[in-house]
């Protein structure tokens, strides 16, 4: 029930700026229709438990009301979509699949789409478009999060914040749960606010720029034009969003203390520290080789290094904008964007990926491993900014969940090399060279290429990226993919934004049995 006001706001923005046309009507229609679906399921859910009584909500039940929350939520923000008869193309309405792959690319935050032309109002209506970017403002600390700070839940609230906030808890001295959520969500929408003053002030009309600081400050990635924020061809701008990315993918814990403590807080942390040198280690790379290699946007050292630094950051912190092609840069360029995918943001942010402190603890437990095995007699603590990790099994279940994760990769790419056609990367090859025949085209290439994309286009989803390479690049989108493997990346776009773990427990029997 309390889902069904977020449909209130991109249908208050149909009838404003351009008109209340045909089209935006049929957008309002469809998203009162959607709210009032909402409401309707609400109150048959609510009859449905009308003689349980309030209980304790333990882990378990926790997770469930996580993953199954993220799953409705997904199929309720695709409504808009469907109802509003929005085309992916000209004359090509959207499936209902294809709408549930907008819908959870907004709340996970990944940023995938499947429209094809964002600037045609006959295809996408204004309020639509709206509601696209709002799911990203929604999706940023988590549905669930959201509704804690709200609601408040006490331990129930807890339970629920720790099977859904992304990323591990580093600090065992928080406050309780409702204030934490509190701080959080005030911080987030402070952050969108100001930033969208910015853009405005650098030269965005009000409806771009709350779309676009909520694509930011979410790490999401939609616009509202096909270009991204290459639209703007503004400097300024580029630089402002590296900045507030950087922001979002940064601890909001750590930010918190920052403002109560003071900025040493925030360069003792390591995990931001390791950010922070990621950042400038991967950007001085990929600008040294692209100005090298004389790629696309890189002639002067000016613009070297804002496409540079922008497309690092918008990568490593998942929100994954483009300003630049960069499937067009050198080898060096295209490998180091598709290894950062898998390091994303600080735990604690709005940034997806398997998070940069789980990179650190993993490295410490090798080397710890390694020291042992010439070693053996020799027991060291693991530590972090010069502290001991009293928890015995987080070394365990930082193995177990990299172990997953690259299980879950390899699994999905298989599958999507083995079903996905290879009509889309015939098509592609067409395009590249004309007049040629699909059966004359040379078959290696077109399978290597189809192996690079195809793993690309799940780390970007399992990571919550967005934009991968080739047929998936940042001129690219996801709309030429079979209805399966959408549905495969509706999939795995929620297992990475969750977490993996309040996902996967649902499909285990046992995990519905009670003990």
């Amino acid at each position: 029930m309390l889902f069904s006001l977020p449909f209130a706001l991109p249908a208050v923005s149909g009838s404003s700026g351009q008109g209340f046309s045909a089209n935006e009507q049929r957008g309002v229609i469809a998203l009162l229709q959607s709210m009032a679906i909402c409401i309707s399921i609400g109150l048959f859910l609510r009859w449905i438990g009308r003689g349980s009584r309030p209980g304790t909500l333990y882990q378990k039940e926790a997770m469930a009301v996580v993953g199954l929350s993220w799953i409705l939520a997904t199929i309720l923000g695709a409504l808009p979509y469907k109802l509003s008869q929005t085309q992916i193309a000209t004359g090509q309405p959207i499936t209902f699949i294809e709408a549930m792959f907008e819908s959870q690319s907004g709340f996970s935050t990944t940023g995938a789409t499947v429209l094809t032309d964002l600037e045609s109002a006959e295809a996408v209506p204004r309020c639509i478009l709206f509601w696209r970017s709002w799911t990203h403002f929604l999706g940023g600390l988590g549905i669930i999060v959201l509704f804690v700070a709200i609601l408040g839940q006490g331990s129930s609230g807890k339970a629920m914040m720790r099977a859904e906030m992304p990323g591990p808890t580093k600090d065992g001295s928080q406050p309780r749960m409702q204030h934490t959520a509190l701080v959080f969500t005030s911080i987030y929408v402070s952050l969108n606010i100001l930033l969208a003053i910015i853009y405005m002030c650098e030269g965005m009309n009000l409806f771009d720029a709350a779309c676009h600081a909520f694509g930011t400050m979410a790490t999401g990635g939609f616009s509202t034009y096909n270009a991204s924020l290459g639209h703007f061809k503004s400097p300024l701008i580029e630089y402002t969003t590296v900045v507030f990315m950087m922001l979002a993918g940064t601890n909001f814990t750590l930010m918190y203390l920052t403002l109560i403590s003071g900025p040493r807080k925030l360069f003792r942390d390591t995990e931001f520290r390791v950010f922070i040198g990621i950042i400038a280690a991967v950007s001085a790379g990929v600008i040294f080789f692209g100005m090298r290699a004389n790629d696309i946007g890189f002639s002067t050292f000016d613009e070297a290094f804002r496409n540079g630094l922008f497309q690092v950051v918008s990568i490593l912190t998942t929100t994954g904008y483009g300003t630049a092609d960069y499937d067009q840069w050198n080898a060096f360029g295209r490998g180091i964007l598709l290894l950062i995918m898998f390091i994303g943001g600080c735990a604690g942010s709005t940034g997806g990926g398997l998070k940069v402190i789980r990179h650190v603890l993993f490295y410490k437990i090798l080397r710890l491993e390694i020291e042992k095995s010439h070693r053996p007699r020799v027991i060291r603590a693991l530590r972090i900014g010069g502290r001991s990790i009293d928890e015995p099994n987080l070394p365990h279940s930082i193995v177990v969940y990299f172990s997953i994760i690259l299980a879950l990769f390899v699994f999905s790419w298989l599958i999507l090399i083995t079903f996905e056609p290879n009509t889309l990367w015939e098509n592609k090859q067409i395009e590249t060279v004309s007049s040629v025949h699909p059966t004359d085209l040379p078959r290696a290439d077109l399978l290597e290429e189809k192996l690079l994309d195809s793993a690309s286009a799940v780390a970007a989803t399992l990571n919550n990226i967005g934009p991968g390479l080739g047929v998936i690049g940042p001129v690219n989108n996801y709309a030429e993919f079979s209805q399966g493997s959408k549905l495969l990346f509706v999939w795995l776009m929620m297992l990475g934004r969750v977490e993996v773990f309040s996902v996967l427990v649902l499909v285990f029997p046992s995990f519905w049995r009670r003990v």
